[in-house]
């Protein structure tokens, strides 16, 4: 799937809010805010990420201008993380691996850093097939399962 990244504008927030609340969605990425439909804290999130110089953060648009999901990079220096939601409608399409390779692209420090639920199969695969390697497991509360899920922690080297 073809994408492009460009910079969140206020009218891709609903979008987003939208697809950061499909069930399956938070069920997938397991690590998700407290309480996902909380509209109120997710637009201060968003006001806040958005004018931190040190956060990158983009709306993924498909190629019929459709908002496909955003993706970003965040932390200090040596712990910069990337982090990207794909909306399910999308999945299974190469939406997340062309979201990350155009992420990687506008992000040129190394190393990166990533995390995924181990049983998260479909993001496991596209951190691997953009280079990142498994570095660490642990097992954390997940917020979008109600429970303790194992973790695997991935580093992009070059």
């Amino acid at each position: 799937m073809e994408v492009t990244l460009r910079e969140v504008r206020d009218a891709d927030l609903p979008v987003l809010f939208a697809q950061m609340n499909d069930p399956e969605g938070i069920r997938m990425a397991a690590f998700t805010a407290e309480d996902p439909s909380d509209s109120a804290r997710f637009e201060a999130h968003w006001a806040r990420i958005r004018t931190d110089p040190d956060v990158i953060t983009r709306t993924v648009v498909g190629a019929g201008g459709e908002i496909v999901g955003h993706a970003g990079v965040f932390g200090p220096p040596e712990e910069r993380e990337v982090t990207y939601w794909i909306g399910r409608q999308h999945w299974g399409r190469g939406a997340a691996t062309a979201t990350l390779r155009a992420l990687l692209g506008i992000a040129p420090e190394r190393p990166l850093h990533a995390r995924a639920a181990a049983d998260n199969v479909g993001s496991v695969r596209v951190l691997e097939k953009c280079g990142f390697v498994v570095t660490g497991h642990e097992r954390d509360y997940a917020n979008g399962r109600g429970e303790e899920v194992d973790e695997l922690l991935f580093t992009l080297y070059a």
